[in-house]
């Protein structure tokens, strides 16, 4: 349960409905940012999005590696980059029947060896034609949404998954 702003009831409905109460603030490589993200599922080969979801940027990437695995896809091997590597992700993988190609995580005091990064230099190829899908996103000015609740930037983010699929 979030804790109550202790000025919430004091603020006015007018400046209250301009606040994005959905949106949450998380950090990467030091920065601060606000606001939401954006998780895909993407065929590698035609580059095209079969799944997408929305949360707010504080939801961390693994949390949704299970709801973006499209049942009906014929690939068995999940690309992913290290965010998305845990136990208990690669234990449902293999559940699934799916093959993990996540990329591997270093460890503090724990560096890759080399067979781990010349696997993750392999992975790469295939994760690099995915980004393409964030690159034509950024394009159409996705990066940054102008919107405020969830409901629209989930609209906003969808009508551009919909318009690079098409």
């Amino acid at each position: 349960m979030r804790a109550k702003h202790p000025r919430r009831g004091r603020i006015k409905p007018a400046k209250r409905r301009q606040k994005d109460t959905d949106a949450r603030w998380t950090k990467k490589n030091g920065r601060s940012f606000f606001g939401y993200k954006n998780h895909i599922n993407v065929d590698k080969r035609h580059k095209l999005i079969h799944q997408y979801m929305v949360t707010d940027a504080a939801v961390h990437d693994s949390q949704c590696l299970e709801a973006l695995l499209d049942p009906e896809n014929q690939g068995v091997q999940v690309f992913a980059d290290s965010a998305y590597r845990s136990t208990e992700a690669e234990q449902m993988l293999c559940q699934k029947g799916y093959r993990s190609r996540i990329h591997e995580k270093a460890q503090r005091n724990r560096p890759l060896t080399k067979a781990q990064e010349l696997a993750n230099t392999r992975r790469s190829h295939h994760r690099a034609r995915v980004e393409h899908a964030f690159g034509a996103m950024v394009q159409q000015g996705g990066k940054f949404l102008r919107t405020i609740g969830m409901a629209r930037a989930e609209v906003k983010i969808g009508m551009m998954v919909r318009h690079e699929v098409a």
